[in-house]
């Protein structure tokens, strides 16, 4: 009423042409920066017909890349769950000295470059580094070897399921636990029968983001793959050779599997998003 009565309009209150402009801007931004690219992928992979596409995904290459990044993956997101629920359970339900800290260093992958992070798994494990020594003796490889890749891929991805779950835990509080064990529930029981149910869809969520992370990483997994084909390549490790070789059928054909991963979590997102936010919305009527 007050910014009527001094003729000014309300901030909702807009134009149709200021809100068509800024939808139109949005669309436009989304068309060029994503759908564009997204589509130009699928537009070279099948630029020379299906055969030369189908022909690139199953080359004995292609096929270890696509198999080393799914077992990359099964094996880092379940690690980084079991942390996750760890951490974020730690954080949000106790108070304890070096709480702070805890939290700090979950956020350190986030400050830290992949890179960066590839280089300090060479200094300790590689032949020159401080363990890598003592661990080629007993026969133990880590760095160009997939104990490697899946040290790099944890270490990037280990901060998407805690950061997930310690705000809504922090949210729900503790009442619902303490009532269950003062009702004489043990501690698991609380955990498989309070506590999981309430953190599911974010737990789902977080574990989505993590396992996309996880598949897309490049950075790391470069620095401690040694890039050897049909051992160590990931897939986009792969698409990296095979376009700098300029067999760009075969790059865009193996980066389009990892652009309809993307999609496919993109969906499953927007899935979780809707159940979670529901769920939440009935709790709180």
């Amino acid at each position: 009423m007050l910014a009527k009565a001094r003729g000014h309009a309300p901030a909702t209150g807009d134009s149709a042409l200021v809100r068509a402009l800024m939808i139109a801007t949005a669309l436009g931004f989304l068309l060029l920066f994503l759908v564009l690219p997204l589509a130009s992928v699928f537009v070279e992979a099948l630029r020379r017909g299906v055969g030369a596409y189908w022909a690139a995904l199953v080359e004995p290459d292609a096929l270890a890349a696509i198999q080393l990044t799914l077992t990359v993956a099964a094996i880092a997101v379940p690690m980084n769950l079991v942390f996750g629920i760890a951490a974020s359970w730690c954080i949000a339900k106790f108070d304890f000295r070096g709480k702070d800290l805890l939290i700090t260093l979950i956020d350190l992958p986030f400050s830290v470059s992949p890179v960066i992070s590839g280089l300090i798994y060479v200094l300790l494990f590689g032949l020159h580094g401080l363990i890598g020594p003592f661990l080629k003796s007993q026969g133990i490889q880590i760095i160009f070897a997939v104990p490697g890749l899946v040290l790099a891929t944890v270490f990037v991805t280990f901060p998407f399921v805690a950061r997930e779950l310690i705000p809504l835990m922090q949210e729900q509080g503790t009442e619902e636990e303490e009532a269950a064990l003062v009702l004489g529930a043990s501690g698991w029981q609380t955990f498989w029968r309070v506590t999981l149910p309430n953190i599911k869809w974010g737990l789902m969520y977080g574990v989505l983001l993590c396992n996309a992370r996880a598949m897309g990483e490049f950075g790391a997994v470069s620095v401690v793959s040694g890039h050897i084909r049909g051992e160590t390549n990931t897939m986009p490790l792969h698409v990296e050779i095979l376009y700098n070789e300029y067999n760009f059928v075969a790059a865009f054909s193996v980066a389009s599997v990892l652009a309809l991963l993307a999609l496919v979590t993109l969906v499953a997102k927007a899935v979780l998003e809707w159940r979670f936010g529901a769920e939440l919305a009935a709790t709180r009527h």
